[in-house]
């Protein structure tokens, strides 16, 4: 178990790199939306490449940041049916899920978007629109994207399950689930 802890750690340090490293693509989006904006109204003058650079931005922290949200517990929940369990079962309920939903799915969509990469890797692919991308490295980023969130789903079994087991506390300090106190209050 204390190498499986090791491989999670290693696994979390490179989700946390990556997620904190994406995040400064959004400055890159608004700075870029931004001065096409300023250009488009003043200058008249644009171009579909800007416009698709910000959406292969915005694509790439979606993607890339996704398994960042894992990590940090911020993914989306139906905390209205969750709220009333106890710490334990939501642990135990997050491994089973983790491993009957996460993994699978996470692994399909990254042998499915292998393919779809190599493809248009391989044949230069072009936007269609005038003056567009090339389209290979948005696809790239569907690829690494699933392949990390696959990775940390890995790293969050083997942690909900040495929390489960009572191996160590738990990391997260997870308070997901429970009602912020002015929620509560009916």
């Amino acid at each position: 178990m204390t190498a499986l802890l090791a491989l999670s750690r290693a696994i979390d340090a490179v989700t946390t790199a990556v997620g904190k490293s994406v995040s400064w693509l959004l400055l890159a989006a608004v700075l870029i939306s931004t001065g096409n904006a300023i250009l488009r109204k003043t200058l008249d003058m644009s171009s579909n490449a800007w416009l698709e650079i910000q959406w292969y931005l915005f694509g790439t922290v979606f993607m890339l940041a996704a398994a960042y949200a894992l990590l940090k517990n911020e993914h989306v929940r139906i905390d209205i049916v969750s709220s009333n369990w106890s710490k334990r079962t939501r642990d135990i309920i997050d491994l089973v899920l983790h491993v009957i939903f996460l993994v699978p799915f996470a692994a399909l969509m990254s042998y499915l978007a292998w393919p779809w990469f190599w493809l248009s890797y391989r044949s230069g692919e072009v936007s269609s629109n005038a003056g567009g991308l090339i389209i290979w490295p948005a696809k790239l980023v569907v690829l690494l994207g699933f392949l990390l969130l696959l990775l940390q789903a890995f790293s969050e079994i083997i942690k909900r399950y040495a929390v489960v087991t009572g191996r160590i506390e738990d990391p997260r300090h997870d308070t997901a689930g429970e009602m912020p106190p002015a929620a509560t209050e009916v």
